[in-house]
């Protein structure tokens, strides 16, 4: 009995331990973005470029509802006037796939004139995304535009690599059910390591650099 108790509390305390170096990035990711992640347009400081980062587009070339939901939130914020120029980054990686210009297209066709629109054809990732902005087109101050559970993340790989961020987010609860959001949190949990490590340890470069672009 005292052998079957002992491996019963050496168990939980491999799983507490595992749990604990999972779940511990997230939790202060988290906490050090909080005040820099918005929910309402009102609370939004106005600013000159916002970014929007890439989802999954369709074969016939239209958005995903997620990638809906971002760009919404983005047309909504130029047209209230708390941004003046909307980076779109997403994958482009192949010639039968092209997400950035799907996101362009949503967006004029909703009246945002193309001259206020620059496009990033080679943010694979959240990092490459946020390190692209600052060291191509030159981007020191953004309005992050992306799914609640997705805000954190992102906001922290933008400010860790020179970008005063904030973030404005979907009503996910409204979006999605519940074993989604899990999933989508459960895999925000994983990514956050990950990003951790691009940051902090390795100071990854993106898969593409190229030229100094700016945005006018």
């Amino acid at each position: 009995m005292g052998q079957r108790k002992q491996r019963w509390l050496n168990a939980m305390s491999f799983f507490i331990t595992i749990g604990l170096l999972l779940f511990t990035p997230a939790w202060y990711v988290s906490f050090v973005t909080q005040k820099l992640r918005h929910t309402r347009i009102e609370d939004v400081k106005p600013t000159k470029v916002g970014i929007v980062f890439g989802a999954a587009v369709y074969a016939d070339g239209t958005p995903t509802p997620m990638l809906a939901d971002r760009l919404d939130q983005a047309i909504r914020l130029y047209e209230r006037g708390k941004i003046q120029k909307i980076l779109m980054s997403g994958d482009n990686g192949s010639a039968d796939y092209d997400e950035v210009t799907t996101m362009q297209r949503y967006a004029i066709d909703r009246g945002v004139p193309p001259s206020a629109i620059t496009l990033d054809y080679a943010g694979f990732s959240t990092y490459d995304t946020c390190y692209r902005a600052r060291a191509i087109f030159g981007v020191e101050e953004a309005i992050l535009l992306t799914q609640s559970f997705h805000l954190p993340r992102a906001i922290y790989t933008c400010e860790k690599l020179g970008i005063k961020a904030q973030g404005l987010g979907t009503e996910d609860g409204s979006k999605y059910n519940r074993s989604s959001l899990n999933y989508y949190q459960l895999r925000e949990t994983m990514a956050i390591i990950k990003a951790l490590w691009q940051i902090h340890i390795v100071r990854a470069k993106p898969r593409l650099l190229g030229k100094f672009e700016g945005i006018k």
